[in-house]
């Protein structure tokens, strides 16, 4: 079998997290932590970077500073992971589901517009595949109309729009260190807080509302509980695992490019003979590898290629079903316009398997499979 994802092990993994045992430091905001802060902060260029246990815990948080209340309205893709939408749902606010673009699946920047309302608080733009959404003009329309975009970056690590780190140039960013991420710690994500306004009470919200941060830096006496929030931070030894992972960032992001370039130029022909469609990355992105992804004609042909893939060996998936037709999508959330690219993008995309360790003749396996299917 050729797996859809094999997670990366650097080799330092199983030693940091020694070191945070002897160090008798397991609990949340050791050495490690404050390493992997400090690494976000100085790669995005974001104001502050605080680890969290997953990217869904960043997206409550930024929820929470968002200040959402009960009728809110966020703005979004329904082409995205629940989290992206849960998070508002549990403070009362209401997703509103607008369509993606047909070539980057991203959300379509020119419909965000029309569908804003006196209730609306927020845009989330979700960065696909480590794509870049068209941040300049999402950032255009969210100071005209006085709102918070939060940038759901959980694919974008070591990705960037026009030279800018994603995440990094909303007023909040999310990013994941989920195993299936290119930069993993099994479970574990991050918040990037671009606002400065924000940092504090980020502090506060992430630590179960205490000012337990500013009584470790000598700036009260005690600390106490002083706002909502939740236990938000990861234990010391995922910290650990994930420090590894970043230190190899620029490696393994250069390798999963590789076996991607190598999919995109071995694929070039079935694009060109009409029977599948390649990704498409804009001139303004610089994209990480996050997944290599094919558009079939149809449901029905993308259903019997994973059947023969299977039987061949090669574990191919496809990857969202879109969020306002799902049963809490429609009890929580509404859509505005016609969705028509986001059904379109969930029935006919499939991934293909990528992973480093991923060889080419793993690739042409799959490739050749592919060939011999589509004819």
């Amino acid at each position: 079998m050729i797996p859809f994802n094999k997670p990366y092990i650097s080799g330092k993994e199983l030693w940091n997290i020694a070191q945070a045992h002897a160090n008798c430091a397991m609990a949340g905001d050791g050495i490690f932590t404050r390493q992997c802060n400090e690494w976000l902060e100085q790669r995005t260029g974001c104001h502050k970077a605080l680890l969290t246990h997953s990217c869904t815990a960043a997206l409550e948080m930024a929820a929470i500073l968002a200040d959402f209340q009960p009728g809110d309205e966020v703005i979004m893709p329904s082409y995205t992971f629940v989290s992206t939408a849960n998070a508002f749902v549990l403070r009362g606010g209401v997703p509103v589901f607008v369509d993606i673009r047909p070539d980057t699946l991203n959300i379509d920047e020119t419909l965000i517009e029309a569908a804003i309302t006196s209730r609306t608080k927020a845009i989330v733009p979700v960065h696909y595949a480590g794509v870049s959404c068209e941040m300049d003009t999402i950032m255009d329309i969210a100071r005209h109309h006085n709102l918070l975009v939060i940038e759901d970056a959980a694919q974008g690590v070591m990705a960037s729009y026009k030279g800018k780190a994603l995440g990094s140039i909303g007023h909040l960013g999310t990013l994941s260190f989920h195993e299936t991420k290119n930069i993993t710690s099994g479970e574990g994500g991050a918040i990037l807080i671009n606002d400065p306004r924000l940092a504090e009470r980020a502090e506060i919200i992430r630590e179960k509302g205490t000012n337990r941060s500013q009584f470790f830096r000598g700036q009260v006496d005690k600390y106490t509980w002083v706002d909502i929030g939740s236990s938000y931070l990861p234990g010391e030894i995922i910290a650990a695992f994930l420090w590894a992972q970043m230190e190899e960032a620029e490696s393994i992001t250069a390798k999963r490019l590789a076996i991607w370039d190598y999919y995109h130029v071995t694929l070039e022909e079935l694009e060109a003979a009409g029977k599948l469609r390649r990704p498409m990355t804009p001139w303004s992105c610089w994209h990480n590898a996050h997944m290599y992804y094919i558009l079939l004609d149809s449901l029905q042909s993308r259903t019997a290629l994973m059947a023969k893939l299977q039987e061949q060996g090669v574990n191919a998936v496809f990857h969202y079903v879109q969020l306002h037709s799902s049963p809490a999508g429609q009890k929580y959330g509404r859509v505005h316009g016609k969705m028509i690219n986001t059904i379109d993008a969930a029935d006919r995309l499939l991934r293909l398997p990528l992973w480093i360790g991923l060889d080419k003749e793993m690739q042409n396996i799959v490739v050749d499979a592919i060939v011999e299917i589509l004819g």
